[in-house]
């Protein structure tokens, strides 16, 4: 395993602040990642995983707290920093795909290698090949409207790993999709975390999604409840 990639110590996340109605979201939350690891954060609707993530992905900021991500401070960036940290270092990959209607496939993958301002040849090149891999290569040209849930959320991935990032963070990934589809979207992540050495971040609620990563940190109310390898770690069938 490598080294620490991601390190949140004593992060607190209020709304309203100071107001009568002030909601304390996440309370004192401790949590390391090393390179590499694959995990999944759990918890009920309303335990604060998705708050979380949204620290986690740099899309918003902690009340309180240090965020160290692959060795650089979270806190003192604009949010033009937050951005470009956003785009080299974490790929995004939700429930509802977030794909842009108007574009074909390709040029969805291709999305976040324009804003990193790589080069239009190397942009096609690489959107390709990140298609094929996910099994959508005779799919390039289908805009999202033609396409399955399933298909949406492979080139979802692909677009994901456009700029090459070290974490995957997967919000409720398959859940949109039927079991079959969603299990085809797990093996994705696995292939791509024993192949590339990805570290994969999964927000999930379910149990048997969690059970495939090697830990399961727990969420309630706001706290870490449980920080624990996953036992009897259960893989998927590799992609062919």
């Amino acid at each position: 395993m490598g080294h620490e990639i991601i390190r949140m110590t004593d992060i607190v996340k209020n709304y309203f602040i100071g107001l009568p109605n002030e909601l304390h979201i996440l309370k004192h939350i401790d949590l390391t990642v090393r390179e590499g690891e694959f995990l999944s954060i759990v918890g009920a609707s309303g335990s604060g995983k998705s708050t979380l993530m949204n620290l986690i992905g740099v899309l918003d900021r902690p009340t309180s707290g240090t965020y160290v991500l692959d060795g650089t401070p979270v806190g003192k960036m604009t949010d033009d920093q937050m951005s470009g940290v956003r785009n080299r270092k974490i790929g995004f990959v939700f429930q509802t795909f977030n794909l842009i209607p108007r574009n074909d496939a390709l040029k969805n993958v291709e999305l976040p290698m324009l804003y990193a301002g790589m080069a239009s040849g190397t942009r096609v090149r690489r959107a390709e090949e990140l298609l094929e891999l996910v099994g959508m290569g005779d799919r390039m040209h289908h805009q999202p409207n033609e396409l399955s849930g399933g298909q949406k959320q492979r080139v979802a991935i692909a677009r994901a790993l456009a700029n090459d990032p070290p974490i995957l963070l997967a919000d409720e990934p398959t859940g949109a999709l039927d079991s079959e589809t969603g299990r085809l979207v797990m093996d994705l992540f696995h292939r791509v975390h024993e192949k590339d050495g990805k570290t994969i971040v999964l927000i999930t609620h379910n149990p048997e999604l969690a059970a495939e990563t090697e830990r399961i940190v727990t969420l309630k109310d706001g706290a870490v409840v449980s920080d624990r390898a996953a036992e009897g770690k259960a893989v998927g069938r590799q992609c062919s």
